[in-house]
């Protein structure tokens, strides 16, 4: 039996859905079009961006890029940002992380209109979906329901653990569960027994920034597993928070690392860009 989640394919066929979208809006004379600020040249960031710019290529999303230079002060930024927020053809705003020492991360992203805030973190989108209501969902969680929703897995009445409580994974992940009728526990560093809590989970959801931490002493038999962290270990080659090789025989099914988690994120938000656009109309 196969138990890898497939994360590539399943956002190959999200992708596939939204350049059809995308072709019917065009029809319709309306153009889905992302801004995507870069401030500074970290390596890991500069990739990330790329494959952004990629994937919005390839489904027909027009990318305007702002590559600013590290010394860029916050008020040039937010001035950038005030722009764009008023500019009728930009659907989308993402200011690439982390930021420079010197620009505060939460003025930035309080500066992005909700209505733009394509990654999900604008303190009002975060609201609405703690409230249940409609806005833009951090990229990332939104993945991860999609991945479990298209393998069949049901949320419904399901034990379901996140591990981690950040701001841009483990606490969406958790409102999203909620949503989707799961009982919800969150783990963190303080929490009392974590093997003991972790056991319990009918889907278990690693985010806690740690390679290889969560090994078959977490995992329940036939839970389903979904590794969230990424890490470059000894001679390159790329790990999870999960211990993959020594959880595999216990799973139903789990997310590897890489082709998991990672590319639903930008697959997600694609989506968030197209329904940015169409909530403009």
């Amino acid at each position: 039996m196969n138990k890898i989640i497939d994360g590539k394919k399943i956002s190959s066929d999200i992708k596939e859905e939204l350049k059809e979208e995308v072709r019917l809006l065009k029809e319709q004379g309306i153009s889905v079009t992302l801004a995507v600020i870069q401030v500074g040249s970290d390596p890991a960031s500069t990739v990330y961006v790329g494959n952004k710019k990629k994937a919005c290529e390839y489904v027909g999303i027009c990318s305007l890029s702002y590559e600013l230079k590290e010394e860029t002060t916050q008020e040039e930024l937010l001035s950038l940002i005030g722009e764009l927020n008023h500019r009728n053809d930009v659907n989308g705003i993402l200011v690439q992380l982390p930021l420079p020492e010197h620009i505060r991360e939460d003025v930035i992203v309080k500066a992005i209109s909700p209505k733009k805030d394509v990654d999900g973190f604008h303190p009002e989108n975060v609201g609405l979906l703690n409230t249940g209501q409609k806005g833009f969902v951090s990229c990332t969680p939104a993945g991860v329901i999609e991945l479990l929703k298209r393998s069949g897995i049901v949320i419904k009445g399901k034990e379901c653990v996140v591990i981690g409580r950040s701001n841009i994974v483990g606490k969406p992940m958790a409102a999203l569960f909620i949503r989707e009728d799961g009982t919800v526990t969150v783990c963190h560093s303080k929490t009392a027994d974590l093997k003991k809590v972790a056991k319990r989970a009918d889907i278990l959801v690693a985010a806690l920034g740690k390679p290889k931490f969560i090994n078959r002493e977490y995992v329940k038999e036939g839970a389903v597993v979904i590794d969230v962290g990424i890490h470059r270990m000894e001679g390159k080659k790329l790990c999870g928070d999960v211990d993959f090789d020594d959880v595999y025989d216990l799973v139903s099914l789990i997310t590897p690392v890489p082709g998991g988690v990672g590319p639903m994120t930008i697959a997600m938000l694609l989506k968030n860009c197209v329904e940015s656009a169409k909530r403009m109309i």
